[in-house]
């Protein structure tokens, strides 16, 4: 039961972590110009922030910490 919690509480971090990372004041940052291998830097922010966010949260409701870890081959 503690780990539903603490997954959760992780998840909700993330999600806050998300809305400040798409927030006006962050996304004002990267609109100034250029470019990053071709692409608008607010679109590559977008994009990669966009990504990270997904990435961390198949991570955090992805972990199963009651499965032991994988020794090495027998025999």
């Amino acid at each position: 039961m503690m780990k539903a919690s603490l997954t959760g509480q992780r998840l909700v971090v993330l999600f806050f972590l998300g809305l400040v990372a798409f927030n006006f004041p962050v996304l004002g940052l990267f609109e100034k110009g250029g470019t990053v291998f071709g692409v608008p830097v607010l679109y590559a922010y977008a994009y990669g922030a966009w990504a990270a966010l997904i990435f961390a949260m198949a991570r955090v409701a992805g972990r199963r910490d009651d499965v032991p870890p994988a020794s090495g081959p027998r025999g």
